[in-house]
């Protein structure tokens, strides 16, 4: 399985965007995918989880209501959609996927049998 990120860029305080995770190799629909972001000189930080089917999605506590998860089976794409970004959330942003990981595991990057190469998003203030 490959997993491909896109969408980052640069952006102002207060602006959005949208990141897209592409899957190809595998069967999309059965994997549990997460979202996970690394800035510079921090640890890798988990941000929102989404179910195979678009449900449950789980967050981050201090992401909620600004970040929102979803996907497309058809399209084989998980979406993270940004909103009211600020220089926190400055980052390179990874999907990764699992068929396996059980929903207790979630925010457990190891867990994960598949990543992106990640996206960076920079946020200016």
């Amino acid at each position: 399985v490959q997993l491909q990120a896109s969408g980052g860029g640069l952006v102002q305080a207060g602006g959005s965007l949208r990141l897209s995770c592409v899957a190809s190799g595998g069967t999309f629909r059965n994997y549990r995918v997460g979202w996970f972001r690394q800035a510079p000189g921090k640890d890798r930080e988990f941000v929102a989880f989404i179910d195979r089917s678009g449900s449950p999605t789980y967050y981050e506590d201090s992401l909620k209501g600004r970040f929102t998860v979803s996907r497309d089976n058809a399209k084989s794409t998980v979406y993270l959609q940004m909103n009211s970004l600020n220089s926190e959330d400055t980052a390179t942003y990874y999907c990764a996927a699992s068929r396996t990981i059980i929903y207790g595991q979630k925010r457990e990057a190891r867990q994960y049998d598949w990543w992106g190469q990640g996206t960076l998003v920079t946020v200016s203030s």
